[in-house]
């Protein structure tokens, strides 16, 4: 009868660590899919601002210093290789494209030009769902420590070498509002 008991609670703890081991799995796998859905958003907004900076370059040759910023926060997010770096070149990026549609302002003839508001609302849509993604990316990365950490999972996620991950947050620097100096 004891042998039996013995076995029953073996089989049960067997299969309670297969479920937590293959919900660990499948929250690590969401976790990915997330960055994956911020890195398509991320290149769609690198595909935009070439197009957006041609267009600008026309109305306000004068600002060359601004072009150059925006071209090496593009360059940055992409040459980013993890995610706290990608993060911080992200958030680089989104300041330097504030001062280019605040430099934008100046120039009615532009504001007015259909192409440049249409690159601009395909890259404002672009950064709405950039901020979605990161927000999502960051809930599932909440989810997935929290299921790591609290006992007894942590004892089992620490044995099975499941790791915490990082959320995708703004630095301290870039936190302020962005100031425009003409």
């Amino acid at each position: 009868m004891w042998l039996w008991i013995l076995l029953a609670v073996v089989v049960i703890g067997l299969l309670w660590l297969a479920g937590l081991f293959n919900g660990l799995i499948r929250l690590k796998n969401e976790v990915k899919n997330s960055w994956a859905q911020i890195d398509v958003q991320l290149k769609r907004r690198f595909d935009l601002i070439p197009n957006l900076i041609e267009t600008v370059k026309g109305y306000a040759k004068h600002e060359k210093e601004l072009f150059e910023n925006v071209t090496k926060a593009r360059s940055a997010v992409m040459d980013a290789k993890s995610i706290p770096d990608k993060a911080q070149a992200s958030n680089q990026l989104t300041q330097t494209l504030k001062s280019l549609f605040a430099v934008a302002e100046n120039y009615p003839q532009l504001k007015a030009n259909e192409n440049f508001m249409q690159l601009q609302e395909e890259l404002t849509g672009t950064e709405n769902k950039i901020s979605y993604s990161r927000q999502h990316y960051n809930d599932m990365v909440m989810t997935f420590n929290n299921r790591i950490m609290i006992f007894p999972n942590n004892v089992f996620a620490g044995i099975l070498g499941f790791k915490e991950t990082e959320m995708f947050e703004t630095p301290k620097a870039q936190r302020e509002p962005v100031q425009v100096k003409f």
